[in-house]
Parts: C-alpha cells; structure tokens; sequence
C-alpha cells in the first residue's frame, strides 16, 4: 500500500496510471484546491491542517510509504479548519509557509518521518521521467554555449541555500532573469526576445532541497516558452529533473534547434 499526496501539474497522473498499471494498492490525498483526483474512489480530499486525520487514514489503511508530487499551493491559514494534531503542527507550517511552497513540502515530510512513515522519492515508480547525463538532440551546446552555462552554474551555487531560486536564464555571459516563486514560466515568459543572442535555460535543484518532494520538473510546454522567448538551450542536472513528454519535447526541440543538455 502507498500514500499518495498529490497537487497539481501532470506529473501526479504520470505516477497514478503507472502505479494503476501495476496493480499496486493506493490511496490518495488530494492536496488540490479543485479535488481533481475526486473521481478516484481512492482519493481524500484532506486539508493539512487536519493532520490528525492524515495520520488516521495512513494508519487505518496500515500505509508505511508514501510519497508527494505535483505543486502545492500555499493554504490560507486563516481558514484552515484545525484538528488537535493540526493545532499542534501549524505553527511549523505557518513559519514553512513564509519561505514558499516546497518549504511546505519538506516541513510536512519531517512530520511524517517523526510518525515513523517513510516518505519515498517522487520518481519511484516512473524512474524513466528522469534523464541521465548526456546531450539528448542534435544539436549540441557550442564553445560560447558551455561558457555560458558554466557563468549560469556557477550563479546558483552561491545562492543562498534557502533561496526559492530554482533555475535561471543566462544571456551573452549575463543572467538576465532568476526564477521567483511564481515558477519558472512566468521567468521564461518576462523575458524580451534578443535578435542577436540566444538565451540559455538552467535548471537545478535548489541547495538543501529535498529530492523526495520537490524535484525540478519540465516539458513541451517549457520548450514552447523557451522558443518564443529566444532561448535555445536547456541544461538540467542528471536524475534530479522530472522531464515530461520526452518524445515529443526532444522532437520539438529539434525542429526548433534548441540543445537539451543533462550534466
């Protein structure tokens, strides 16, 4: 039996039709403000601040694994209904709260792991939404290229281990935009296409960041956006990346001669 805690994106049913697939025993905790898992005769619609009935539930079904995936938006404390295990608890979430929404997520896997459940990696059971080193098109990053990336990775190694910063876009050896809270499409879409230089896209784990919850996450939509935007690159760290619609990304990526680069 495994615990699921999903939000939102596309990445939770990815993990639901392959655990579906495989016969294994589930339930679901739908951390969704929309219920989107509520058609699944498996899925709770639990607010975290009702930790008393998380608990319950994982126990009642005799759950000792579970695992997070998707984005989780920030509650409205304010109208959060509470249980005696939420009142105890949400004083930790408040202050998580205050730094962004995978603060959320780790602070929530330190309670669960002080409840003696084991919280396992996202990518568990889809290992193949992963990708290891190597350049994954045909074209490949040039000289100017790998001098850029280095500048990129380099920048994110001296931010602020509990910065929200998760990725980048670097420009003719200048960062031009850092990721905010709002998500890396929203940075890729605040950028003004540059006719005489390509940007490059980065994006890396956050220092400290916890790989079980909160692994970086792209796909065809962000090649899409990275295409309007002028960026012909994207570099991501081997097996800490979540990588939707391979296929059909790497194919687009080709078509548009942008270089998919796994370091």
């Amino acid at each position: 039996m495994i615990g699921l805690f999903l939000g939102t994106s596309d990445f939770p049913k990815k993990i639901l039709n392959k655990i579906r697939k495989k016969r294994i025993k589930y339930f679901i905790v739908d951390l969704t403000n929309n219920r989107s898992f509520k058609k699944d005769k498996n899925s709770y619609h639990i607010s975290i601040g009702k930790f008393g009935q998380i608990l319950n539930l994982i126990n009642k079904k005799k759950c000792k694994k579970v695992l997070f995936a998707g984005k989780i938006d920030k509650p409205k404390i304010s109208k959060l209904r509470l249980d005696l295990k939420g009142i105890y608890y949400i004083p930790r979430i408040i202050k998580a709260a205050k730094l962004g929404d995978a603060a959320i997520l780790k602070e929530l896997i330190k309670i669960l792991d002080e409840n003696r459940i084991k919280v396992i990696r996202s990518n568990f059971y889809n290992p193949e939404l992963t990708l290891s080193k190597g350049n994954y098109t045909k074209i490949k990053p040039s000289k100017i290229n790998l001098t850029n990336i280095k500048i990129g990775i380099d920048t994110l190694k001296k931010i602020n281990a509990y910065n929200h910063v998760q990725g980048l876009v670097i420009r003719n050896k200048k960062i031009i935009s850092k990721e905010t809270t709002k998500g890396t499409k929203k940075m890729i879409q605040s950028i003004k296409k540059d006719k005489n230089y390509a940007g490059i896209l980065i994006k890396f784990p956050k220092k400290k960041q916890d790989l079980r919850a909160d692994l970086p996450t792209v796909g065809l939509d962000t090649l899409k956006d990275c295409n309007k935007a002028g960026i012909n690159g994207i570099v991501l760290k081997a097996k800490q990346n979540i990588f939707l619609d391979r296929e059909k990304s790497i194919k687009f990526a080709n078509k548009k001669k942008i270089f998919i680069n796994i370091i």
